[in-house]
Parts: C-alpha cells; structure tokens; sequence
C-alpha cells in the first residue's frame, strides 16, 4: 500500500514543500492534491502516448543514491503497457556495463522520463522496476517484431505516480522518418500539379491553333 497521503508525494517530499512555501508556489500544489493530486493508474491516453514513442529515459539509483540515466529506444511500440501499472520492453544487449541491473537490484525505486518533441509533450513516471531473465514467453511479447537488435532481457516497471509537464521550453524536433515522409508527399504533389500544368498547356496550345 502507498504510504504517501497524496500520490504527489512520491516527489513533493517535506524538503520540497518546504521550497515551495518559501517560493510562493505551496498554496497551488495544495489545492492540486485536494483535488486529487496526480494519477497512478494509466490511461488510455497515457497508454497511447507511451506506446508510440521511440525513445526513453531510465532513470535509476545505486545503494549509496548516485543517480544514473540510461537510454532506450526502439520501433513505436517497444515500451508495451502491460496493465493499468505495468510498462514492460525488451532490454536489447549494449555495451554489458549492466549499471542500471546493478542499481535495480540494490534499490528498486526508478524513473522514466518520455518526451515527444514534435508534438511538445513530456511524461514523468515515478515507480520501481525489475529485471527479469529467462522468459521466454513474455520475451516474445515485448520484441518488436522484425527489429534488428538482440534482446538480452526484461524490464519491467511498476507505476506508482505520472504527471505531465507544460510544453514550455520543448524544442520542435521532428523524427526524419516522418520529415522523409512528408517531403516525399509534397513531391508526389508537386509532380501532380506539374502533369497538370502540362496537360492545361497543352489544351490551351491545341484551342489556340484551331
């Protein structure tokens, strides 16, 4: 069972409220936790939102709490909501330094940051995560049919809080497939209106002869 009274309270610790009430934003958070504070179960929304990024961040803590970031991307749909707290993917083999394993299995607690930077959206979840070795079955659950990597394990992660962040500051980045792809239609377009311009030529040079 959750401990903290509000489930905002996985990050807005005493220390922190504290800071907040000397910088005059206290009083706001308190009436977001009145009302509910933030959520733990996930949507279909946030579900949706999860499943289609190609990239996110995992962040973990040794024993001794030094922080750690670690990297993970993949095809759309590599990060697999697998219930209403769960989010799964294939770890893919990397340079075998297995810090963040080592971490995990020192303290649980973790972190996952998501950030779409085309559409200027960024997720935090807060939680814990564990590795899982040898299975087989959920393995083929969560690889990416027809990626090229080789999967070395799972983790999986447990929510305990998300929240979103205003898209302030979010640069306007664009994946190059989907810049590939829009500027492939735009020349299927322009190679339309060049065949019709061609045509209406040459209608308009066969009424002026006649």
């Amino acid at each position: 069972m959750n401990a903290h009274l509000f489930t905002s309270d996985v990050a807005f610790t005493p220390t922190v409220k504290a800071i907040q009430a000397r910088k005059g934003s206290r009083e706001a958070y308190a009436r977001v936790e009145e009302r509910g504070s933030w959520q733990a179960d996930i949507t279909p929304d946030l579900a949706a939102f999860i499943e289609a990024q190609t990239s996110v961040f995992l962040s973990t803590a040794n024993g001794e709490g030094q922080p750690y970031i670690q990297h993970r991307g993949g095809p759309a749909g590599f990060l697999k909501v697998l219930d209403e707290r769960t989010i799964g993917f294939a770890d893919f083999s990397g340079n075998k330094q297995f810090i963040t394993q080592g971490n995990l299995d020192d303290n649980p607690r973790a972190f996952l940051f998501l950030i779409d930077y085309a559409h200027r959206q960024r997720i935090k979840i807060w939680g814990s995560a564990r590795v899982v070795e040898q299975d087989a079955e959920l393995m083929a659950k969560l690889m990416p049919e027809g990626y090229k990597a080789r999967p070395e394990q799972i983790i999986l992660f447990t929510v305990s809080a998300w929240d979103s962040n205003c898209p302030q500051h979010i640069p306007q980045r664009f994946e190059a497939a989907d810049v590939a792809a829009a500027l492939a239609e735009r020349d299927k377009r322009i190679e339309r209106l060049e065949h019709e311009i061609a045509r209406l030529r040459s209608v308009s040079s066969a009424t002026l002869k006649e």
